[in-house]
């Protein structure tokens, strides 16, 4: 706790540090000593929750003013089940508000910063728990994935994290964005520490209606068999325009060593993937202005005073509680549901939204995994792409698709730039096929440390 008060101050990673962490310690020590039996799989390990899953007890602001002195009446899933296994909270992580950016600089507390050069972003929206896992702070850490929340921030600092398929980990307790997209998954300086935290989280959840009735395979277990061979498609529309080329280099570096182990290497076309981010922000920012409604200063939160009517209390609540981004996603949401643009926009996101998942069952149908970038580019300096939301928005190309087609997918760590920052090479597999994407993500690992 002491590292992450000293550490802290620059990088901004924590909103709320647990002080009572070692008594968490003692009592899961106490827990496991009255029950006998094998170790919990988590006894005494750290984690950090990013600030957007509910901690009974604790405040769970979602990165808003709306929420800023919000405490949460009751635990999420996951953390009854991280509790369970022995976690050690010891704290919440900054984000982006409401989950909504890809930099953590629209968090209302201040942007999380990149722990090797604090003038840089951390990525986001999970950008907090990245930075955390980084620099130190926690072993492992629990974030949130919309359209890349979790893998973006990731590659950005040079660490593995994981987006489940959807259904896989219960949303019960994670405060909603896009509630057909969201999907909690795992922070790790591993793939190991991934998986380890992946087979705690995992299983159905009968307060998620959206969870899925899956057997949870051994995660850990099916690392220890190595994967010798298996079919992995590159698709060439994630190598086009925009890609910086030291990111295509080491991109391509690793399948040429993959090639050269024995995997069977295959070209794969995803023409669908031009209209990613365009389908992705018109089902997404719909959802949000559905999901943000509750947000009225009625029930709970923040709420505006010297309201001279019910009407005048909503609109200054929401005008003061939500930053410019938000605002700007729940505007662009209600005018694509609204009466006369519903089928011009929502109507026909959602049928190409069904289109790229057909997509991706046809790709899968040839290869066992893919292959591509996590992102366009390296961590960006701050401010930079701020009053450019277009700009922001394309920082999340290659990790959208993933999530409209509801598949699972992870960063791992490729390298360097040749100034030092993080590249992040993405690993796509189909639905519920988290055991050959960590396997993927293990040789990728061995490649690394081999290089």
């Amino acid at each position: 706790m002491e590292v992450i008060k000293e550490k802290d101050g620059e990088i901004n990673a924590f909103l709320d540090v647990y002080e009572d962490a070692l008594v968490q310690a003692k009592e899961a020590t106490q827990r496991y000593k009255e029950e006998g039996g094998d170790a919990p799989a988590l006894l005494g390990v750290p984690v950090a929750l990013k600030n957007n899953i509910l901690v009974k007890g604790k405040k769970a602001t979602g990165g808003s003013k709306i929420l800023e002195n919000y405490t949460a009446t009751y635990d999420a899933t996951i953390v009854q089940k991280l509790r369970a296994a022995g976690a050690i909270f010891v704290g919440a992580t900054n984000l982006d508000e409401f989950a909504m950016g890809s930099s953590t600089e629209n968090s209302f507390f201040g942007p999380a910063r990149h722990p090797q050069n604090p003038s840089f972003v951390a990525g986001g929206s999970s950008g907090g728990s990245a930075v955390a896992v980084a620099a130190g702070l926690c072993d492992v850490a629990l974030g949130s994935d919309t359209g890349g929340s979790i893998r973006q921030p990731a590659s950005f600092c040079g660490i593995i994290g994981l987006k489940p398929t959807y259904g896989r980990v219960s949303r019960y307790g994670l405060v909603a964005y896009a509630s057909s997209l969201d999907q909690i998954g795992t922070f790790g300086r591993t793939v190991d520490d991934a998986a380890m935290l992946l087979q705690v989280i995992s299983g159905h959840d009968a307060s998620d209606s959206t969870s899925a009735e899956q057997p949870v395979p051994d995660f850990s277990g099916s690392l220890t068999r190595e994967l010798s061979n298996a079919v992995i498609g590159v698709p060439r529309q994630f190598f086009g325009d925009g890609l910086e080329q030291e990111i295509r280099k080491k991109i391509t570096g690793v399948v040429e060593s993959l090639k050269s182990k024995g995997f069977t290497i295959r070209d794969i076309d995803l023409p669908l993937t031009d209209y990613a981010i365009a389908t992705y922000y018109i089902v997404a920012t719909a959802e949000a202005s559905s999901n943000l409604s509750r947000y009225d200063g009625v029930r709970y939160g923040f709420r505006a005073e010297n309201a001279e009517d019910l009407d005048d209390m909503y609109s200054r609540t929401r005008s003061q509680g939500f930053n410019e981004e938000v605002k700007r996603r729940i505007m662009l949401g209600t005018y694509v549901l609204s009466s006369g643009y519903y089928d011009a926009y929502y109507k026909k996101g959602m049928q190409v939204r069904r289109l790229i998942k057909q997509e991706y069952d046809r790709a899968f149908a040839e290869v066992d995994v893919l292959i591509t970038p996590t992102t366009p580019s390296t961590a960006f300096k701050q401010g930079k792409k701020l009053d450019d939301p277009l700009q922001m928005y394309l920082s999340d190309i290659y990790t959208v698709t993933a999530n409209l087609a509801g598949i699972c997918a992870m960063s791992v760590p490729a390298g360097n730039s040749a100034s030092g920052m993080p590249i992040g090479l993405q690993l796509i597999a189909g639905a519920f096929q988290e055991e050959m994407l960590l396997k993927m993500g293990k040789v990728v690992e061995k490649l690394r440390r081999e290089a």
